[in-house]
This record gives C-alpha cells, sequence and structure tokens, in this order.
C-alpha cells in the first residue's frame, strides 16, 4: 500500500483516499486565544485539525515529556541542560505580556501605575489596602477607596507564573529570597485560580481584587491592565509597541534552543512584565514532530494578522528563518 505526502496541504493520501492530519498540544493558557484562532484557520486551509487543550504550562511540559502530544506549549522556557536530558527541542512562536488586572469600580477604569515594590508587597501580604500610602504616592490625583485588597494567583503549574514570579524576582529582593520564580511557587497569599481565565474569573467577581493574566484575557473581560514601572523608570502600558520593545533586546540563539527570558528588559518604552511562548518537541518522535512543524511553519507565513489582532507580537522574520534553520538541523523540514 503506497502511502504519499501532500506537501502544500500537508495531507496523506493511501490509494488514492485523502485523510486529514489531527495534531494534538497541551500547555500555556497564555497562548491559547492565538493557538485556538490559528487552529481554525489552518483547518480551513488545509483540512488538518489542531487539537489544543490549554491546561498550563506545567501540565504541557509534562505531556511532552510523556510523549502523550505532538507538541508541548510553555512561556517558561526550558534551559539547554533540560531540553538535553529529556531529549526536547524549543522554539519561540509569538510574544505577549503579562499584566496586573484589577476589580475597582470606585475608580472605574482608571489605569492604575504599579512598580515591583508595591506588585512584590500585594503578592507578599504586605500591602493589603487599595488606599495603602504607597499605592497613593503611585497615583497621585486617583482617589483609591479604602477597600481589602484580594490576591488572586494561579493554583495550576503555569508559565505566566513563571513570568510574573520571574520578574518579582528581578525587582524585588525579598520576593527573590523568601519565595523565588517557577512555574509553581510557594505563594505567600492569595486565592487560586486554574488558568488564566480562572484568575480573569476571579478578578470579576471580587471586588478588591487584583490578578496577572495574559494581555489578552483582560480584554477580553473587559478588565483595566494597569501601567508597570519599567527599568528606565517610566510607567509602561501593556500594548503590542512595548512588547515589541521589550522583545527587541531578545538575543536569540538556535545554539541554546532560543533560552532567553524578557522579563525587565531595557528601553523607555518596554513592558517590564513581557514574555515569549514557547513550542516544545520530541526529539524522538520525529513524524510527529515533522506533522507539528508543518502546521508552524503555516503559521509564520500566514499567522501574524491574528496575532497582532489578538494583541500578540508575532515573531520577526530573521528570527522564523533561524527557527527554520534549527528544524532542517533536526530533521524535520
Amino acid at each position: 500500500m503506497k502511502v504519499k505526502k501532500l506537501a502544500l496541504a500537508g495531507i496523506l493520501t493511501v490509494t488514492g483516499v485523502a485523510f486529514a492530519v489531527d495534531i494534538t498540544g497541551a500547555g500555556s493558557t497564555f497562548v491559547y486565544p492565538i493557538i485556538s484562532a490559528w487552529s481554525y484557520s489552518y483547518e480551513k486551509a488545509t483540512g488538518n485539525k489542531v487539537n489544543y487543550q490549554s491546561i498550563g504550562s506545567g501540565g504541557g511540559i509534562r505531556q511532552i515529556e510523556n510523549r502523550t502530544v505532538d507538541f508541548g506549549a510553555s512561556d517558561a522556557p526550558l534551559t539547554p541542560k533540560d531540553l538535553s536530558e529529556k531529549k526536547l527541542l524549543q522554539f519561540p512562536v509569538v510574544i505577549g505580556g503579562v499584566v496586573p488586572t484589577y476589580n475597582l469600580p470606585d475608580i472605574g477604569n482608571t489605569q492604575l501605575n504599579f512598580d515591583g515594590k508595591a506588585l512584590c508587597d500585594i503578592y507578599m501580604g504586605k500591602i493589603k489596602k487599595w488606599n495603602d500610602p504607597y499605592l497613593q504616592q503611585l497615583n497621585p490625583g486617583v482617589q483609591l477607596p479604602d477597600r481589602d485588597i484580594t490576591v488572586v494567583r494561579r493554583s495550576d503549574g503555569s508559565g505566566t507564573t513563571w513570568i510574573w514570579t520571574n520578574y518579582l524576582s528581578k525587582v524585588c529582593p525579598d520576593w527573590e529570597k523568601q519565595v523565588g520564580y517557577g512555574t509553581s511557587v510557594d505563594w505567600p497569599t492569595g486565592v487560586g485560580g486554574k488558568g488564566n481565565e480562572g484568575v480573569a474569573n476571579y478578578v470579576k467577581r471580587f471586588r478588591g481584587a487584583i490578578g496577572y493574566v495574559e494581555y489578552i484575557y483582560a480584554k477580553q473581560n473587559n478588565l483595566p491592565a494597569g501601567k508597570v514601572k519599567n527599568k528606565e523608570g517610566n510607567f509602561v502600558a501593556p500594548s503590542m509597541e512595548s512588547f515589541q520593545s521589550a522583545a527587541a533586546n531578545a538575543k536569540w540563539d538556535k545554539k541554546q534552543h532560543f533560552y532567553y527570558v524578557l522579563t525587565d528588559q531595557p528601553g523607555k518604552n518596554s513592558y517590564p512584565v513581557t514574555g515569549a511562548v514557547f513550542v516544545l518537541f520530541a526529539k524522538d518522535k520525529p513524524e510527529s514532530s515533522k506533522k507539528s512543524v508543518q502546521f508552524f511553519d503555516w503559521v509564520f507565513k500566514n499567522g501574524d494578522q491574528e496575532a497582532a489582532r489578538l494583541s500578540y507580537v508575532p515573531l520577526p522574520q530573521n528570527v522564523k528563518d533561524m527557527i527554520r534553520e534549527y528544524w532542517k538541523e533536526n530533521g524535520l523540514m
């Protein structure tokens, strides 16, 4: 029985009968909105389905380690050492930002200012009220209410948490010493929500709540996203432009499997809580990985407009070209 691949459509044919290829992925809730949009467009264009489970980066890493999916997605990049030990490959697909979002009807949709100390002290339980003098000092002219702060954080293994806690570790010595960073940490305080969806829902439900979510989740839930003071001392609003400014400093290196962290980057317009989403393939499952490469190659050619519509930053063309070289070097193209 002869089997051949139709490269353009990515469809397998057996004795003239066409079968669509199903691709499975799991992980990052940060990237779920854009993966969903890409998957819909990819199926329309090629007939191939991408089934992606939004289970958090920790779950995505576990599933690709266990070889139960074709690809994993994580906002927490794995080190070259970890990748080598687990026989995995890694590359970035899109860039976005993690934002402080809050529910304060007292001030409407006012965009509040935060800095590293304020976010650190809120998440350590040291700042307990919205009208705390330090928050008031950061927000002159805003009448902050005498309201308790309900801290919301992730309950699951999360790359969004990795980005958030990595940033806090860089700007707050107490956080670095007492909590540190990772996909899961021993939180000093807070209510846990599952996924970016869960955190956004809790923030919407509780007056006085603050949480951290990928930017699109704040936008989709009509929640405000605060400005954060960056390395240059500027309060910067989250936006495609401010994420792009942070990403401009990235030193991607395919020899290091593109390991690079985008938090607290220099630049007057750089948003300090920026991160990339990384896709993970199994080196010892080349056929499975090749199916996924066809999808992401299609995304790199056709998906930038959709990414921008959802406030993600597409990768620059030179980085996409470098990723294609990486795929070829590893026998996936």
